[in-house]
């Protein structure tokens, strides 16, 4: 019998899991600039993004010896981003909840004079909408895979993300959302 040779993202996990340091620095370095992009517009704040990346990746190694595979690295590691990021926020008491939201939307509808940028109207949208927006059009994750990192099912994924659509499409026409 051969033996079957283990492919290469399962001999970099298994690197990773044996808290290999430089195995999770090859990992970090090569989703940094996407970890970036997606703290940068939770955050809109270049020096808090810096912190708290800082933090998750530490939190990310900390908590190597209790990750299961049940995900991929990949994955894992962008939920932890994505929950350091939403830490920071409800610390700063930033955090808009999808109910008070949508409450605020329907108070105070946009004007067509108010057009807004596509930065500005990506910025407007709470949280956990722009985070499915940026994971998976901007990033090219799956649902499912968007769904690990939010933690959420992929039905409430597909939903978030047509709702930030039809927000953001309306918002760039000058429309009341």
């Amino acid at each position: 019998m051969t033996e079957e040779i283990p492919r290469v993202d399962e001999l970099e996990r298994r690197r990773v899991r044996r808290l290999d340091a430089d195995a999770f620095v090859e990992l970090v370095e090569r989703h940094d600039v996407s970890h970036r992009r997606l703290a940068f517009r939770l955050l809109s704040d270049s020096g808090r993004m810096d912190d708290v990346l800082q933090e998750a990746y530490t939190r990310a190694f900390r908590a190597l010896p209790r990750f299961r595979g049940d995900s991929s690295l990949e994955t894992w590691l962008y939920r932890i981003v994505y929950n350091a990021c939403i830490d920071d926020l409800r610390r700063r008491r930033e955090h808009e909840t999808l109910e008070e939201w949508d409450e605020h939307i329907v108070a105070a509808p946009t004007a067509p004079e108010e057009r807004l940028d596509l930065a500005a109207a990506l910025a407007s949208l709470p949280p956990e909408l722009r985070a499915v927006v940026l994971l998976i059009d901007a990033e090219g994750l799956s649902y499912a895979e968007a769904a690990e990192v939010l933690g959420a099912p992929a039905g409430t994924i597909a939903s978030r993300l047509n709702r930030a659509r039809s927000h953001l499409q309306a918002l760039l026409k000058g429309a009341t959302p």
